[in-house]
């Protein structure tokens, strides 16, 4: 059902069981799959794909130009999957055209986004995340699935926050947080690992203590202010491969592929 005042451009492909509120404006080149239901007072802006089953609240953005001070107007996209929660007020912005920009905004499935939370241009979410109220992405942020990101935390463009991640409230990350890990603080600081968001997860107790124990080798060797991804220490973090187990090889990867360093 689409609201008498609700505008919804011809161009536009809205799947017949959609619901959009008064006044919602959906503009040309959208597509919204089955299922989905968009409240009132929602802007789905041009070149923004959402999929199915997915719950827009009030006054949120979606598809925005990108915050980006070369932006001149071209074309560019933003991806949502399906059965996300979007709340009131939230920002999601379209790819950019910069340098390393990707043109796309990619938001996968199943995230619970919570009111005025921000996700900026050529950022890319995973499954299963939550952002508490606040949260803010800048710029070509990479997000694993799992990862809970607290109120008015902040990441620093071109971080990643991997998977199973926490960060606490009000969190300013300015490296890539490790994935399984616990960080909070201005800057960041790990405390150790996200040990009951993997229990909660069902992570067997064999994966958790193996993951502490590869996670104190990493960080002992990895030394004070954390790896920054260019010193030679890819042999001693990985001394911590001794796990048999993916988990594990998951956490030294992510420390060994870093480019602005993770947080310690």
């Amino acid at each position: 059902m689409i609201d008498p005042s609700a505008l919804v451009h011809p161009e536009a492909t809205v799947h017949s069981d959609v619901s959009i509120g008064p006044f919602s404006i959906v503009e040309a080149d959208v597509v919204i799959g089955s299922g989905t239901k968009i409240d009132s007072h929602v802007v789905v802006r041009s070149g923004t794909h959402i999929g199915r089953d997915n719950h827009i609240y009030s006054f949120a953005s979606i598809g925005d130009d990108p915050q980006f001070a070369g932006y001149n107007g071209e074309k560019t996209t933003l991806h949502m999957g399906d059965n996300n929660i979007v709340r009131e007020y939230v920002t999601l912005n379209r790819g950019s055209t910069s340098p390393r920009g990707s043109g796309v905004t990619r938001i996968g499935s199943h995230n619970f986004i919570m009111a005025y939370s921000h996700v900026a241009h050529d950022s890319t979410l995973g499954d299963h995340i939550i952002f508490a109220n606040g949260a803010s992405l800048a710029g070509h942020v990479e997000v694993g699935d799992y990862a809970i990101l607290g109120g008015f935390s902040l990441v620093h463009q071109f971080c990643r926050v991997g998977a199973h991640a926490l960060t606490g409230i009000g969190t300013v990350c300015l490296k890539d947080v490790p994935p399984y890990t616990i960080v909070a603080g201005n800057p960041a600081k790990t405390f150790g690992l996200n040990l009951r968001g993997l229990r909660r997860r069902h992570f067997d107790e064999d994966t958790i203590m193996a993951l502490k124990r590869t996670y104190r080798r990493a960080f002992r060797n990895i030394g004070e202010g954390g790896y920054d991804g260019k010193n030679d220490q890819s042999d001693d973090v990985g001394r911590g491969r001794i796990e048999n187990n993916s988990h594990c090889e998951a956490l030294l990867q992510f420390i060994q592929t870093s480019e602005r360093g993770v947080i310690r």
